[in-house]
């Protein structure tokens, strides 16, 4: 597996992360734990060094698990984790209240690093922009984190260009993680320009749009009730029906280079930029090594205009999330 390097932080990972959330929330019931403890392991096995978990994943049994998961090979990878939620008490944190006051995150780093079993957290992002307190005071608490020595590196999660300069200004961040993807490329236009810039990193989320371009979900897929993609408007059926012409035009590319609609999608992301690392998450052995393929495949400037020029021609249907949940990303 090659390595990237995150920004101007030399903080070196895996080309290709592992987003481990659906292994306990969001894409329906959790799943067996001593399974998702082995697939972390075959991950590292197989040249993953880079590992995404939160405390509002669960909540906190995602960290849990990639904590006990790691354990054993602490010293070879990095976690990423991240704050910025007051955890709900019905047990679905995903959208409870916003909480990055100071204190709040330092309460969260010491229950972090037990969850984690660790000394120190690679990379602590601020999980959403908390518009109820300045980005300055959040920079000044994960630096104070730094200097104590329980985090080493600072990120933020779905922030705007502002919030990303003020808080450089503050404490200097290793990466950013938005949602991108060939069917989300917002960040093209005013956030890859800054990052650049200014020497950080970038994580994708979502960079397989929540499996739809894996090719495996049509219009007739259905998910389980508890499957957060129940309510997003890019999975009506009528969106995903429009939105086929994607995966079309990525299946025609993949049939050319011997790989699969995920491969050529993942290998879209790394052609973008050198410090660009997708953290695709996945529950099964076969996902994770077709994701760890993708690395290897070399799209040429041609096959990149080629893709370019059918995407342009694609508009995606329907919003990324319900109104409600995209005010919670920052600007």
């Amino acid at each position: 597996m090659q390595k990237r390097k995150l920004g101007k932080s030399n903080l070196e990972v895996s080309a290709i992360g592992l987003g481990c959330m659906g292994m306990s929330f969001g894409y329906g019931p959790a799943k067996d734990k001593n399974e998702m403890m082995s697939l972390i392991r075959a991950a590292v096995e197989r040249g993953i060094t880079f590992f995404d978990t939160a405390e509002v994943y669960g909540p906190f049994t995602n960290e849990e698990l990639v904590g006990e998961a790691l354990a054993p090979f602490r010293e070879q990878v990095v976690i990423a984790t991240k704050f910025g939620f007051k955890p709900a008490s019905t047990g679905d944190a995903r959208w409870s209240e916003l909480d990055s006051r100071p204190e709040h995150i330092k309460e969260v780093a010491d229950a972090s690093l037990k969850r984690l079993r660790t000394d120190v957290i690679d990379l602590f992002y601020q999980h959403r922009v908390d518009p109820g307190v300045p980005i300055e005071d959040v920079a000044g608490a994960v630096k104070e984190l730094l200097q104590q020595g329980k985090v080493k590196h600072f990120g933020l999660s779905e922030a705007g260009v502002q919030t990303i300069r003020r808080a450089h200004a503050v404490q200097p961040l290793t990466a950013l993680q938005n949602e991108y993807s060939l069917w989300f490329r917002d960040p093209e236009e005013e956030v890859l320009p800054t990052l650049e810039e200014l020497g950080i990193g970038f994580v994708p989320y979502s960079p397989l749009g929540r499996g739809f371009l894996t090719g495996k979900i049509n219009e007739n897929t259905t998910f389980d009730s508890s499957d957060f993609r129940n309510i997003l408007p890019r999975f009506t059926p009528e969106a995903r029906k429009t939105n086929q012409a994607l995966v079309d035009l990525l299946g025609e590319i993949a049939k050319r280079k011997k790989a699969t609609p995920a491969q050529i999608a993942l290998a879209w992301l790394l052609a973008q930029k050198p410090w660009i690392v997708p953290i695709p998450g996945t529950t099964k052995l076969h996902r994770l090594e077709e994701n760890i393929g993708a690395a290897a495949i070399e799209l040429t400037a041609d096959d990149l205009r080629e893709i370019e020029s059918a995407a342009s021609k694609i508009t995606v249907q329907g919003a990324r999330y319900p109104e409600h949940i995209e005010q919670k990303t920052g600007r």
